[in-house]
Formats: C-alpha cells, structure tokens, sequence
C-alpha cells in the first residue's frame, strides 16, 4: 500500500506538487493520470526518496521507503527506460542490481525469460530499441519480487503484442495481491489498463474514484441525429429539456443532449417530422480526460505566447 498525505513539492516559487493526499491499493492497478507538467514524475520520485517532500509524507507499506535496506526487495520502479549503461549487456546491468539488493542471481535469467529477453540478455543495452528497454526497466522492477511496484510511462515503445503482454503482466501482478501503480498521460490507454484512477493537474488532486465511476461521473452522452428538418425538431426538443447543437458542416446533423433517443423520436413521429438517423453515442473516456484536465494543461499548443 502507498499511502500520500498532503504531499507538497515547491522549487522556488514553483509548485510541483500542491497538498496531493490519496491511497494506492493493493490488489488492483491504479492508473495515476494528468497532463505532461501535472506533477507525476514528482511524485514518483518523492515516493521512491529520490526526491525530499517540502510538506506531507509519503508511507509505502509501513514505512518511508528511503528507510529501508534492499529496497528492490520491497519496491520495484520503472522510471524511465533510456537511464541504463548501453555498454553493459543486460544480464551484467541486472546482476548488479541484484547483488547490491542480495537477491540470488539466479532471479535475472527469470526476470529476462519473463519479459521476452532472454536470447537478447547478452547483448548490449546500447543496441536495444525503446521496446526492448521498456521491457529490462520492467524486469528490473520485478527482480525483487517487490509487493509494490511503480511504473512511468510504461508503453513507450513498445508494439501491439508488447502492449497487451503488459496489460496482462499488470493484470497478474495486482491479481497476485501486489500494489501496482502506473503512471501515465494517455487515458485511452488506462481504460485497458486500470481498475482506479487518481488524476492530477498542476500539482492538484482532481480525481480518485474507480474507472467505472470516473467514466460514470464524467463521460457524456448524446443523441446524434439527422433529419432535413433540424430546424423545426429543435423547438420540439427544447420545450421538453433536451438541447440541441449542429455538428459540423451538415446542415442536417446535430447532436441532442437531455433526452434519450426513443424520447426524441416519439417526439419527431408526434411532430410529423422526418428523421434520417437516431443514435445514441458516448464520448471516450480520452475525451472525458480530457475535458476534465483542460484547465490543467501547462503547455498548450497554439497558446499565445
């Protein structure tokens, strides 16, 4: 379990981390979302000991982790994949974890043979691609069998089939009654991946809830409708509380809010108005992120300057 209480970080008059205070679980795969800039790696960092809290604390089972000796034995970490020796093979990169940590280097070729590089554990890191990394960063997490582990960014690189193998890795792990927690800036991605979610913005907690209630309290749904008759139908849908807008350059297309469909076409028929298309449609929970972030955004594209 990892446990943040009014955890704050400020360099200068910059506030990386402002008053964060939530709890990681065992047993499930929590998602920790929010936009490049949110504080992430922050706090990553600062539940690792690499980096000093100016406020708050952070407990990982029990304890601070800098306080504990062999720390791979009680936490595992993929932070980020490129930071490795390319000189070194990746069995002598891992050996040396494992011996400053004491854990039997009998575990490496395990980690390796789990994480699809065994016939690559000789060669030099310097020659692995992002994928190949991504996945040495994951078998360094593993090596110590940890109850905890963090993750960063963990799907940088990596090809489909590398992708599901990972859902299904942090699928097993949580299974497993371990804390498993992965960082992340794409939602699309987390709504394959995570059972929870704690979502940031600036330093701020805006959300911890299940991924099913995230997509509950913040996925919007409407009625795409087609009718030559768009006009005439909205006066009618109006009046009973739904609300219409256009949709792009089609004179006939506009999306309703406030009334489901069987509504709005028992509407229509009563009305004699013609209708072309009636569907129901949901947002992605990527666009739920995203309209729930968008006042979070440090750096935004087309901003003036």
């Amino acid at each position: 379990m990892i446990e943040i209480e009014q955890l704050s970080k400020r360099y200068g008059a910059t506030v990386a981390v402002d008053n964060l205070t939530f709890t990681v679980h065992p047993g499930t795969v929590t998602g920790f979302l929010g936009p490049n800039g949110a504080g992430k790696s922050t706090t990553l960092r600062m539940i690792l000991g690499l980096n000093t809290p100016t406020e708050g604390s952070v407990i990982v089972d029990g304890m601070p982790f800098a306080g504990r000796p062999r720390g791979l034995r009680h936490v595992g970490a993929l932070l980020d994949a490129q930071d490795v020796h390319g000189g070194r093979s990746a069995r002598a990169h891992l050996q040396a974890l494992a011996r400053s940590n004491r854990i039997p280097l009998g575990r490496v070729d395990e980690v390796l043979a789990e994480v699809g590089l065994g016939k690559a554990a000789g060669r030099r890191i310097g020659g692995y691609s992002l994928g190949m990394k991504q996945r040495l960063g994951i078998a360094g997490a593993l090596l110590g069998d940890p109850p905890v582990l963090l993750f960063d960014e963990p799907l940088n690189g990596l090809d489909p089939e590398g992708v599901l193998w990972v859902r299904g890795l942090f699928r097993r792990l949580a299974q497993e009654g371990r804390t498993v927690f992965v960082s992340s800036h794409m939602m699309a991605e987390m709504e394959h991946t995570a059972d929870r979610l704690v979502v940031i913005g600036q330093g701020r907690l805006i959300a911890d809830e299940s991924l099913a209630d995230f997509s509950a309290r913040n996925a919007v749904t409407g009625v795409s409708v087609r009718t030559p008759e768009l006009d005439a139908l909205t006066p009618v849908l109006n009046a009973e509380g739904g609300q219409v807008r256009r949709e792009g350059a089609d004179p006939d297309a506009g999306l309703v809010t406030g009334l489901p469909a069987d509504r709005i076409g028992e509407l229509a028929l009563r009305h004699g108005l013609v209708l072309h298309e009636l569907a129901t449609r949901t947002s992605s929970l990527e666009s739920a992120f995203m309209a729930l972030t968008a006042d979070s955004v440090e750096y935004l594209a087309g901003a003036a300057r």
